[in-house]
């Protein structure tokens, strides 16, 4: 397959005071297109540094990040603004979706983001959803708000989804269809999907498995048969 995301020597330091926190520390590793990745790692370890890192939202303090060929730390605050907006997907565990907006238009909003014409109802359907196009997030359920928070995810075809515990919110059985929506993603879709959890069940249906600890790659592992989504125990 081919490399769509290389870090090489990454490293991301906080000044408090005299006192450095490295949150991000060496870290080297790469991804593939359409790998179902699970980021694992304790509270406090780095995952989320590392998921900012990933999705510009944050910037190195050494080291490169190259996505599909391009070195994104060379990349100015307006061009990486651009990169989010056209080729990350971010899907988070509280799905901030717009209250006052139906299920539909907090997909179509996106297209004020990117230059397209997304049909929100063609996207909702998707994820099953298009008999709910016109309901608000609150007259739908968390698991049915994660699906919709997918769906405006996908909508613009990104390289790339970045989920932060985009299950802890649901319950078991709710979960279980959020996973298999993801790994289908990878699957017919060829989107890279990344799964920052602490939970280290995910790493059954993982393609690859990369440990954080204390700010640093402990291991990585290349899982050849992945299992199915029935074999995470909640």
């Amino acid at each position: 397959m081919k490399t769509l995301i290389e870090l090489k020597n990454v490293s991301k330091e906080y000044h408090t005071g005299n006192h450095i926190v490295k949150a991000a520390n060496q870290l080297n590793f790469t991804i593939d297109k359409g790998e179902l990745v699970v980021i694992l790692g304790p509270s406090g370890s780095g995952k989320s540094t590392l998921l900012n890192l990933l999705g510009g939202l944050d910037k190195v303090t050494s080291g490169e990040i190259i996505i599909d060929g391009e070195n994104i730390t060379n990349f100015s605050d307006k061009k990486l603004t651009q990169h989010r907006a056209k080729e990350i997907g971010f899907i988070f565990q509280f799905y901030n979706l717009i209250p006052n907006l139906t299920a539909c238009e907090n997909i179509e909003i996106i297209n004020d983001i990117v230059d397209g014409n997304i049909d929100g109802k063609e996207i909702l359907s998707q994820v099953g959803l298009s008999q709910h196009a016109n309901k608000f997030p609150s007259e739908l359920s968390g698991g049915e708000q994660q699906r919709v928070s997918i769906a405006r995810a996908i909508a613009k075809k990104p390289k790339m989804l970045l989920c932060d515990e985009p299950t802890g919110a649901l319950d078991s059985n709710t979960g279980r269809i959020i996973i298999e929506l993801l790994i289908n993603l990878c699957k017919n879709e060829n989107t890279t999907v990344i799964i920052v959890t602490h939970n280290s069940e995910f790493a059954k249906v993982a393609d690859k498995v990369i440990h954080i600890k204390n700010g640093e790659v402990e291991s990585i592992e290349t899982n050849e048969n992945p299992q199915p989504v029935d074999a995470i125990n909640w």
